[in-house]
C-alpha cells in the first residue's frame, strides 16, 4: 500500500511539471483494495482492471519501471507508451487493462473467461471496476452471461460512492450494490473497503469460491478515494469534511497502527520500508526519462483500417 501510495504522489509532481500529460486518475486511499484483493489471485488467472489502475498494476507486479515509463509516453512503457496512464497493459502477468471506457472491462473478463472455460483451463478471471459501471448495460449484461454459463468469473466492485463526480444516491435507487448482483443469482457481499486483511478475507472467499466451480461471484468493496477523479476535475461534489473525516481511515496507517499494536513493526521498520519506496520510484523515474519516444514515422504503424473496394 505504501508503494502505491507513494509512486501517485510522485506522478502527481510530475504531471504538474507536465512530465506526464494527458488524463490520469489516482487510487488514494484505496489501495487496501488493491493489495488485499489480488493477495487472493494466482499467476496463473487474469486481471481486468479500469482506468483508475494503477494500484492494481503495481500490486500485480507490473514493475515500476514499466508503469512509469507508459505514463511518460516511452516505447519502454508496458503499452509501448501508446496507453498512457488509463491503458496500462502486460501479458507477462496477464493484465489486461486499463480500460478507459466505464464497464468497458466487464465484457473483456467475461470473455476471459469463457475462453479459459472452452480450452479446459483451471483460471480465475478478477474483473476490477468502479460503483460507477453498475449503471451500464455491459455491467448487467456481463453478470447476467457469466451467470447463465456459470464462468469463472470474480467481479470486484470498487464502491468510492461517487463515480466520476455523481453520489451513488443520486445515480442509483438501489444504493446497495450486492442486491443488484444477487439479482444475478450469485453470491454477492460487502466489506469495509479501508481494511486490507477484511479485502483480502472477502477476494479469498470468492475466489475459493469460483475456483470450486461456484460460479461467478460478486464483492462490493465500501471505500473512498481521497483525491479528486481527475486531475481536471474542480471536485465540487463534495465537501472538504467530508474528505478530512474518511482520512481518518486510511488505510496505510489504520494498518500500519493494527502492525505496530501487534509489534510487527516499529518506527525503523516503516523508515526503511520509506526508503526502499522511494529508492524504487526514483528508480522508476530516472528509467522514465531516460527512455525512447516512438519514431513519427511508427505513430500509425498499429492503426488499422478496413479498405473499401
Amino acid at each position: 500500500m505504501l508503494r502505491v501510495r507513494r509512486f501517485e504522489e510522485r506522478c502527481v509532481e510530475l504531471y504538474s511539471a507536465a512530465l506526464i500529460r494527458g488524463f490520469m486518475h489516482l487510487y488514494i486511499g484505496e489501495e487496501a483494495v488493491a493489495v488485499g484483493a489480488m493477495d487472493a489471485v494466482g499467476p496463473e488467472d487474469a486481471v481486468v482492471s479500469t482506468y483508475r489502475e494503477h494500484g492494481h498494476a503495481l500490486v500485480r507486479g507490473v514493475s515500476a519501471r514499466a508503469v512509469m515509463a507508459e505514463m511518460f509516453g516511452r516505447v519502454e512503457g508496458c503499452s509501448r507508451g501508446h496507453g498512457g496512464s488509463m491503458h496500462l497493459f502486460d501479458t507477462a502477468t496477464r493484465f489486461y487493462g486499463g480500460n478507459a471506457i466505464v464497464a468497458g472491462g466487464l465484457p473483456v473478463a467475461v470473455g476471459l473467461a469463457l475462453a479459459d472455460r472452452l480450452a479446459g483451463q483451471d483460471r480465475v478471471t478478477a474483473c476490477f471496476f468502479g460503483e460507477g459501471a453498475v449503471a451500464e448495460g455491459a455491467f448487467h449484461e456481463s453478470m447476467n452471461l457469466a451467470a447463465l454459463w456459470h464462468l469463472p468469473v470474480v467481479f470486484l466492485c470498487e464502491n468510492n460512492l461517487y463515480a466520476m463526480g455523481t453520489a451513488l444516491r443520486r445515480s442509483e435507487s438501489q444504493t446497495d450494490l450486492t442486491v443488484k448482483a444477487a439479482s444475478y443469482a450469485m453470491p454477492a457481499w460487502a466489506v469495509d473497503g479501508m481494511d486490507v486483511l477484511a479485502c483480502r478475507a472477502a477476494a479469498r472467499r470468492a475466489v475459493g469460491l469460483v475456483r470450486a466451480g461456484a460460479g461467478p461471484c460478486f464483492v462490493e468493496f465500501r471505500t473512498y478515494r481521497f483525491r479528486a477523479h481527475s486531475m481536471y476535475d474542480p471536485e465540487l461534489y463534495r465537501s472538504k469534511e467530508e474528505v478530512e473525516r474518511w482520512k481518518t481511515r486510511d488505510p496505510l496507517e489504520t494498518f500500519a497502527r493494527r502492525l505496530g499494536d501487534a509489534g510487527l513493526i516499529g518506527p525503523a521498520e516503516r523508515e526503511r520500508l520509506e526508503a526502499e519506496v522511494a529508492a524504487e520510484i526514483d528508480d522508476a523515474v530516472a528509467f522514465a526519462e531516460a527512455g525512447t519516444l516512438e519514431p513519427v514515422e511508427d505513430l500509425t504503424r498499429q492503426v488499422y483500417r478496413r479498405a473499401v473496394p
